[in-house]
């Protein structure tokens, strides 16, 4: 049941909602018409700027749409105020961010994990750099988008619509504007937690953009650049999984049945994160019944990082050399070892460096035609991603072996844990690249592509009576994305065992914070490259599923018809319709059987399936006299399967004492998520400068997509090639069916939530005195009654059925701000109650984590020199990004029993941003 917690920030929206209704309706009682008392009326132009001009651009398209949506408008040209537009998207009602590298990249709608939302651009769908759909919101520089429109119901013709949520990026159209526009603005950037190994605390960031119009405003060219150079540097305790209640002397010293992990770990994170992202439009107008507009997008990131890393296997696993001996065990109330002395354990230093390169291509050509009354839009679009990576380990230890230590620990939940040494680590001359328990290195080649192509038709013609209007339209939508990951071991070379040179090494990097004192950082592709070898493959037998190819054909037809009427005194606008989706989805790629002769063992395998989805929806706002409107939507919504969980790829083999076959893997053959939704909205608009708003939606997911095991899934192809090459005793038959564990639609529930949200500014409420302050607050209560399991992430999550990833149960947002005289402060706050979350893990896999929940709050100040000032134009800002230093934490099960801390510490910002 939807219990919302009273607490501050709810209390305090309901109290404004209530507030200023009362003082706007009293204002406006006591307000004389100056017509009626016989006065001249003089209208006088009144130019919005700075921060009020972006809320009351938002304001405005969230009250003349026709569905329930949310939107951010940049304040100016190239001023969206966050480092990434997913830092802007995680402060609207409804929406929460999971920060990756401390950067706000993954974003889930009301509730649910990314999956279920699409991401658009300028009205197109999106490719990912991810391995599934979810875009990564930290890829598009916030300078590049003029707006952000979350549309929470769909409409029919809304293409490329989400389950939880369609979020549509927009750019600057030019010949919206009417004079010539050139932006360009610098910021200087800092970590507080300052220089290590080789990598400054220091970044930059610059853009320039440039609009105007030619041929008497017939076409309009704009045109935007950004670059950003940041640094990356991180603080991590971290330890493994599982945790596990251990059996009698399986860990010497600690009692049976305790809560224990066996291993820790702690580093400090080093890199740079490079990126350049280009924008354009062109439009062209020759007349009022034809506008063509072009739109290209592109975005390159690199980002190299090596975490300098501290780890000991407390697992009585040491190589051989002697049982692990753990003495002064400390154990909590509910079981969980928090502390004692690892004795006997051989620690490793060891260098994990990563580099990724992500591009992103967007092509775009949409044409607005009038042909007598009716309208037609023809639109194409292209967009392709590719993301290649390469990932390198080197383990040194102390030598010669063994050179066994004492560790002295304490897990902490309030702060990093203590992994103390008795042994120093900070000699690079004492550290050797040797056969350590985890070899002497390990790396990996993921490389990721994603195309899609598009085209879509769509009429509006004209009609009369209640409906305004009647769209209708085709679109075909062609997406492909493979990937690959070529892995191997990094072995020594013929030198054998070796201290790493000098003129690699970057210096010492202080793990004060977690006990451990200073450890040496060195340049680990220069190591690999001077001692070692690696030659990646991808044809061993774990290694096999990691490759596929998932392709996509959907074919839309939609038909929406358009209300603007009056019925008795109230407005009535929305629309009601109908989209059909075909879909023609398959996979091609490999699985393994070891029991084939040596050069057969690798078989393709293609599957599919088509399905046809039939999507109703209506959207109505009554408008109120008052400024009032309620908003009323009912939609059959769909969200297509995660891209790896449609994977051919498998592992198969027959169980030679049951004779049974049976495999693990991918299946091309899922349906989507469905839902039925229900939203109602009550907002409360005073003009374009203020609202408040409550908002309840239902979603009844009619299935979920969760990882099962059936025993009566169709083998046929893969025993008859296992038959070929293998003999059966007399009278033995192999069945075609067997036992398959991979992800299949299950049984769905429930989702629903309240929404509660204002953006006052508080002279509407206090009078003049308050002038240019005012708040922007939201608070979300989330509850649903779908449990899932989820096997492949017991390490991490256990065996018991859990909750929808990414679903918070609490959600708050608040923004507090001041304008006047060309002064702007913000202080800006998002907090997010505990939820799953999604991280990559070591083999590039999604895994589910128990997180912490947040409170990340970001600051800016800023002045713009007026007209009259010989610096017109210029605007001096300073930001301060996580300014409480709040760090990400995620745990097993239980909060005394963590699995990551991670510190990426406050960002400093200042910068000048010009526009003549």
């Amino acid at each position: 049941m939807l219990k919302p917690e009273r607490n501050l920030l709810s209390v305090a929206l309901a109290s404004a909602i209530a507030l200023a209704a009362a003082n706007a309706h009293a204002q406006t009682a006591d307000a004389q018409d100056p017509q009626e008392a016989g006065e001249v009326a003089e209208l006088e132009t009144v130019v919005v700027t700075g921060i009020r001009r972006g809320i009351e651009d938002a304001i405005s398209t969230k009250r003349e749409a026709t569905s329930i949506v949310e939107a951010i408008s940049a304040e100016d040209i190239g001023k969206l105020p966050d480092v990434s537009i997913g830092e802007s998207i995680s402060r609207l009602p409804g929406v929460s961010a999971q920060r990756v590298a401390g950067r706000a990249q993954v974003i889930s709608v009301r509730g649910l994990s990314p999956d279920f939302s699409t991401t658009l651009l300028n009205g197109r769908e999106m490719v990912s750099t991810g391995d599934n759909r979810s875009v990564e919101f930290d890829q598009y520089p916030s300078e590049l988008v003029s707006g952000v429109t979350i549309y929470k119901t769909p409409d029919a013709g809304l293409i490329g619509q989400g389950l939880s949520g369609t979020l549509d990026m927009q750019t600057a159209r030019p010949l919206n504007f009417s004079d010539t526009v050139v932006a360009v603005s610098g910021r200087y950037q800092e970590s507080s937690l300052g220089p290590a190994a080789n990598i400054g605390d220091d970044g930059s960031r610059f853009n320039a953009s440039y609009i105007d119009q030619f041929a008497d405003g017939t076409i309009g060219l704009s045109i935007g650049w950004s670059h950003s150079n940041t640094p990356i540097q991180e603080n991590q305790v971290g330890l493994y999984e599982p945790w596990q209640a251990i059996g009698d002397n399986w860990r010497p010293g600690v009692p049976e049945g305790t809560y224990y992990s066996d291993g820790i770990k702690a580093l400090r994170r080093t890199g740079k994160l490079e990126r350049d992202g280009v924008m354009a439009t062109l439009q062209y107008r020759p007349s009022n019944a034809w506008t063509s507009t072009l739109d290209l997008f592109y975005s390159k990131a690199e980002q190299v990082d090596t975490a300098n890393q501290f780890e000991v296997h407390i697992g009585d696993y040491n190589g051989g050399f002697d049982r692990l001996d753990v003495t002064d065990p400390r154990i909590n109330a509910s079981n969980t070892f928090t502390g004692g002395t690892a004795n006997n354990v051989y620690p490793l230093v060891r260098g994990m460096y990563n580099s990724r390169e992500d591009k992103i291509e967007a092509f775009g050509w949409n044409n607005d035609f009038s042909v007598g009354a009716a309208r037609v839009v023809a639109d194409v679009s292209w967009s392709r991603t590719t993301r290649d990576e390469l990932s390198l380990e080197n383990n040194t230890q102390l030598l010669p072996q063994p050179q066994l230590d004492s560790v002295e620990l304490d897990i902490r939940t309030d702060g990093f844990s203590q992994l103390v040494p008795g042994r120093d680590y900070s000699n690079p001359e004492s550290l050797y690249l040797t056969g350590t328990i985890y070899g002497s290195g390990y790396g990996k080649t993921p490389r990721v592509e994603d195309e899609l192509t598009a085209f879509k038709l769509a009429a509006s013609l004209p009609m009369d009576g209640f409906v305004s209007d009647l769209d209708l339209g085709l679109n075909y939508a062609d997406r492909s994305k493979n990937k690959r990951q070529p892995e191997g071991n990094i072995n020594l070379g013929a030198q054998g065992d070796t201290a790493i040179a000098g003129d690699l090494q970057y210096g010492l990097v202080d793990l004060g914070f977690a006990g451990v004192g200073y450890i040496p950082s060195w340049n680990v592709p220069g190591a690999v490259a001077r001692y070692m070898t690696f030659n990646p493959v991808e044809d061993l037998d774990y290694l096999i599923p990691k490759a596929w190819t998932v392709d996509e054909q959907i074919s839309t037809a939609f038909a929406k018809a358009n209300i603007d009427t009056v019925w008795g005194n109230v407005g009535v606008r929305g629309n009601f319709g109908l989209q059909v989706q075909h879909t023609d989805q398959s996979s091609s790629a490999n699985y393994w059987d070891g029991s084939q002769p040596v050069g057969s063992q690798v078989i393709p395998i293609i599957k599919g399936k088509t399905y046809t989805d039939i999507l109703p929806s209506l959207n109505l706002a009554f408008l109120f006299d008052n400024e009032s409107t309620l908003r009323v939507a009912l939609a059959r919504q769909v969200a297509r399967p995660r891209v790896d969980q449609l994977r051919a790829s498998l592992e198969f083999g027959v169980d030679t004492t049951t004779w049974i076959p049976g495999a693990s893997g991918g299946n091309p053959e899922l349906d989507p998520w469905r839902a039925n939704a229900f939203d109602i909205s009550y907002e409360k608009y005073f003009g374009n400068r203020a609202y408040v708003a409550a908002a309840y939606f239902y979603k009844d997911l009619r299935s979920y997509i969760y990882t099962q095991t059936r025993d009566d899934y169709d083998f046929t192809d893969q025993v008859a090639s296992w038959l070929e090459a293998n003999e059966v005793p007399p009278g033995v038959v192999i069945p075609n069916v067997g036992r398959y564990t991979a992800p299949f639609n299950g049984d769905g529930g429930k989702l629903q939530g309240l929404e509660l949200s204002a953006s006052l500014p508080l002279d509407l409420v206090f009078g003049d005195a308050m002038r240019g302050f005012g708040i922007i607050a939201s608070a979300s209560f989330n509850d649903s009654d779908i449990t899932i399991l989820a096997p492949e992430n017991q390490s991490s999550v256990g065996t018991d059925p859990i909750t929808l990833p990414g679903l918070s149960d609490r959600v708050y947002n608040l923004t507090a701000y001041f304008e006047r005289n060309g002064f702007e402060a913000r202080v800006s706050q998002r907090r997010r109650s505990d939820f799953i979350g999604e991280i990559g893990n070591f083999s590039g896999e999604r895994t589910l984590r128990y997180v912490v929940g947040e409170n990340i709050t970001d600051a800016q100040v800023s002045y713009s020199f007026g007209d009259g000032s010989a610096l017109a134009g210029m605007t001096l800002l300073l930001q301060a990004s996580n300014l409480t230093d709040e760090s990400y934490r995620t745990y097993s099960g239980s909060k005394d029993r963590p699995l990551e801390r991670i510190e990426w510490g406050r960002t400093y910002l200042l910068g000048v941003n010009y526009r003549f």
